[in-house]
Parts: structure tokens; C-alpha cells; sequence
């Protein structure tokens, strides 16, 4: 019976040890804080939990080499130390992160090691990408380019779990969610590359109406153009990636921004309450209604959702911060993250993938891909589903021998994104692909 060594009992743990053991696997789950890990096994007859300090490289070595295969759902930082051993040792690998530059470098060493490093295996990275790789080398095998390309996904509170004026919950990286306001975003227009930067990030969004949910927002992320490397088509002029959000997200956090509340900058806090914290903000002195104040300083209603949710936060309560030497973002994502958690309740993964296509005889089609999936609050979020089965199908394949490519690689070759969408159709993870739409259905 081989044995599958899992690294990390993170958020998106739990799915992929269930599925694993229901296959009949015997894992090894790995995680500085031994009860976290031990939470996640259950009390399983083919599973063991054990506490490892990455850092200690001799016992990671001894870790890795214990087993047949490695899944590491470590931050993406440890993945590259995880890689070099496991070339070292010979034991294949899955990571549900991107491929940075460090983890490219072991491809030629984990070819020679006669092993596969496979990555983003998860969500998005992951779905996003298999089921992009599906629509395109349909397209190509017609003849036909791509012309436009179009991606966005977003982790998000059910509708009815959408409660608080920002319409979101954190179900993953909490801190991260509020740094990427910070980020300038780039797409790709007639060719060439554009830049948004961030003071405009949230200003003129795309909407879009998905079905059953209703409208939502599509945000910019930092750039696309990973994708265009690895996907090896140069035939697309337009190419966007984004997350979604409700809408009223954009008018708070652009809010926010210019409010410079979410800024790194380090500023004494110190006897200072949320109040006069923002009236420092706005160069006002804290007497008067601040709420009122920030309006005038924003020029928004009062009832905007930008001062309705700054109020819900407690951002104008002259309450002590109790901080010293501090940045607003702290401030600002801590007060988030304590009214934000999701608590047990429905969240969901909405994905859409737009493409043009053009063909030989001169034809054009917009051809339309979309995900929904809920969790559920009795067992798994929806974002730990999606993060962790592609990850777990893969090592299934490995270990059964049906990827036999050796290297670094991402799921975008047939003999990898078929089986593994394939698969997660079964768990009810799926895309619905819509052909032959008119170029009135395009996003822009």
C-alpha cells in the first residue's frame, strides 16, 4: 500500500485526507502543531499525525523519504526546499501553488531524478487553468485562435451568507484579501501590455451577471501574462484575470484607499482611538461627527455603502486602539478579519473563463465557461473542495502511474487536465462550456 506524506493541516487539509483515505492510501499529515494535524485524521486506522518543523531539514529528509509521495500545502515559500529533497530522495510531488522561477530551475534535476514535480494543482491556480488548456485545444483543433481571453474567480459568502455591508467573508489568507487593494494590476489590450495602477484598481469595474447569483464585480489582479507562457499561444490581443467580488466591495475599499487606510506605512497610534485615527487620516481635529466629516471628505452620501460599512467596522467609535507604533492596514485588516470570519455558514467558488475565437473562414465565436459550487457548513467550504481534490486526484495518478511525464510541470497537457476535470466532475466540481455564442456575450 504506498504511502502519500502530506505536508501542512492548513484550511484546505481536510478534503484532500478524506478523499485519500477513502481510497485506501495510508498518509503520514505533517504540521508544526501536531493536534491540528491530529484533528484532521480522525482517528483513521491508515493515518498518523506528527508534528516537523520544516525547517528541520534532516527530518523533513528522513519525512520524505519514509514515503512514495509527497503533497506539500505549505506556504508556497517551503515548496522549493520540499522540491530539492524530493529530487534528492527520488519521491514524486504535487503543490497546489504557482511555479516560481526557483521551482522552474528543478526541472532538468527532477527529469534526471526520474520524478514529477506537479503544481497548481488546486483552484486558481488549477481548475482555472485545466479548464482554460480544455476550451483553447478545442479551439486550435478546429484551426481556430484565440483571440480574446477572458478569467476570473472568485471565493466568496453564499448570497444568503453575504450579510455585512462589504458582502464578503474571509475563508482563506485573511490578510491577503486586503493587501491585493494595495497591488497595481496589467492586462493585455490590442497586444500590448496596460497597467492600472493601484490608486485605480477599484474604479470602473467590469460587471458581469452570473446566473442564480446575480451581478458581480470582476477586480484586476496583478498581471496574466504567467498565463500566456506556459499555455504556448501568442495568437491573443486581450487577454484579463480577475477575482470577483460582490458589488459595493470596489466603493469601500477605494474608499478605504484614499482614506489611506489600508496603507504599510508606519504611523504612532499610540493613546490615539478608531475616531481620531481617521480624523488624522483626513487632516480633521476628532470633534464634530466624523462620520459626517469622512463623507464630505469622500464626497459620498452618508448612507453610501463606503461610510456604512467604515461605521460597521467601528472605524468612527471613539474607542482606545491600544497600539503604538502601527500602520493603518494593521489597524484596518485586523477590524476585518474580527467581524468578517466566515462562521457556519454556506460560502462559494464562482468562476467564468470568456473566449473569442476566430477561424479560417473568417467566423468568430464567444464561447463561455462557468463554475458555481456551494459548500457546506456540516463538512467543507467550498473553497478547501476545490483547493484540495485536484490535488488529491493527481496524486492518485501518480501513484497509479497515469502521469508519466517527469519534470516540473503545471496540469495544462491533455494527459493531465482531461483525467483530472474528469474526476472532478464526479465530486459534482464541474464547468459548464457554452459554444457558438455571439460576440454580444463578450465581457468588454
Amino acid at each position: 500500500m504506498e504511502k502519500i506524506l502530506i505536508l501542512g493541516a492548513g484550511l484546505v487539509a481536510r478534503p484532500l485526507i478524506r478523499h485519500l483515505l477513502g481510497k485506501g492510501y495510508r498518509l503520514t499529515v505533517a504540521d508544526i502543531l501536531q493536534h491540528k494535524a491530529a484533528e484532521l485524521i480522525e482517528n483513521h486506522p491508515n493515518a498518523v499525525a506528527i508534528a516537523l518543523n520544516v525547517h528541520d531539514e534532516s527530518a523533513l529528509g528522513e519525512c520524505i523519504e519514509q514515503h512514495d509521495l509527497v503533497v506539500s500545502l505549505l506556504p508556497y515559500m517551503f515548496h522549493v526546499q520540499v522540491a530539492r529533497l524530493c529530487v534528492a530522495l527520488r519521491r514524486n510531488m504535487v503543490t497546489t501553488s504557482y511555479v516560481k522561477p526557483e521551482m522552474e530551475a528543478l526541472d532538468i534535476p527532477a527529469k534526471e531524478a526520474g520524478i514529477v514535480i506537479l503544481n497548481e494543482m488546486g483552484l486558481d491556480p488549477g481548475i482555472d487553468h485545466m479548464s482554460a488548456m480544455r476550451v483553447i485545444d478545442h479551439i486550435h483543433a478546429r484551426g481556430g485562435k484565440v483571440e480574446e481571453f477572458y478569467s476570473v474567480c472568485g471565493a466568496l459568502p453564499a448570497p444568503e451568507a453575504a450579510t455585512n455591508p462589504f458582502r464578503y467573508k474571509f475563508s482563506w489568507s485573511p490578510k491577503g484579501v486586503v493587501m491585493a487593494g494595495n497591488n497595481d494590476a496589467r492586462f493585455l489590450k490590442n497586444g500590448g501590455e496596460v497597467l492600472v495602477p493601484t490608486a485605480q484598481l477599484f474604479r470602473n469595474p467590469l460587471t458581469i451577471n452570473f446566473s442564480s447569483v446575480g451581478n458581480l464585480i470582476f477586480i484586476l489582479t496583478v498581471t496574466p501574462f504567467h498565463i500566456s507562457a506556459f499555455m504556448e499561444f501568442r495568437e491573443v490581443k486581450n487577454m484579463m484575470r480577475g477575482t470577483f467580488r460582490f458589488p459595493g466591495w470596489c466603493e469601500i475599499m477605494d474608499a478605504l484607499k484614499r482614506l489611506n487606510l489600508i496603507s504599510y506605512d508606519k504611523i504612532d497610534l499610540t493613546d490615539l482611538t478608531f475616531a481620531q485615527l481617521v480624523a488624522r487620516q483626513i487632516g480633521a481635529e476628532n470633534e464634530g461627527n466624523i462620520k459626517a466629516m469622512v463623507a464630505g471628505y469622500l464626497s459620498v452620501p452618508e448612507d453610501s455603502v463606503a461610510i456604512q460599512a467604515m461605521e460597521w467596522l467601528g472605524l468612527f467609535e471613539n474607542k482606545p486602539m491600544l497600539r503604538n507604533v502601527d500602520s493603518a492596514f494593521e489597524v484596518t485588516s485586523d477590524l476585518m478579519i474580527d467581524k468578517m470570519q466566515r462562521d457556519f455558514e454556506r460560502d462559494m467558488v464562482v468562476m467564468q473563463h470568456t473566449f473569442v475565437a476566430a477561424y479560417a473562414n473568417g467566423s468568430k465565436e464567444v464561447i463561455r465557461s462557468r463554475m458555481l459550487d456551494y459548500g457546506s457548513p456540516a463538512t467543507d467550504t467550498s473553497i478547501a473542495r476545490t483547493v484540495a481534490l485536484p490535488a488529491a486526484i493527481a496524486a492518485e495518478m501518480i501513484l497509479k502511474g497515469e502521469i508519466t511525464v517527469k519534470g516540473v510541470f503545471r496540469p495544462v497537457i491533455p494527459e493531465i487536465y482531461q483525467p483530472v476535470l474528469s474526476e472532478l466532475e464526479k465530486l459534482n466540481i464541474s464547468m459548464r462550456e457554452e459554444f457558438g455564442l455571439p460576440l454580444s456575450e463578450n465581457i468588454v
